[in-house]
């Protein structure tokens, strides 16, 4: 292992900000919706 105490996270985080990666929950949230779209469970029958 090395002595390097970023953690695997931080790096992600760096990495996002030198890309200029939007950091807006609001708009991530918008830009997800597009690509998941969320599919009702079926009903279970009585």
């Amino acid at each position: 292992m090395t002595d390097d105490p970023t953690t695997q996270s931080d790096k992600f985080k760096t990495l996002a900000r030198e890309l200029e990666a939007d950091e807006d929950e609001a708009r991530w949230d918008e830009r997800l919706e597009k690509v998941v779209r969320h599919k009702p469970a079926p009903e279970k029958p009585e």
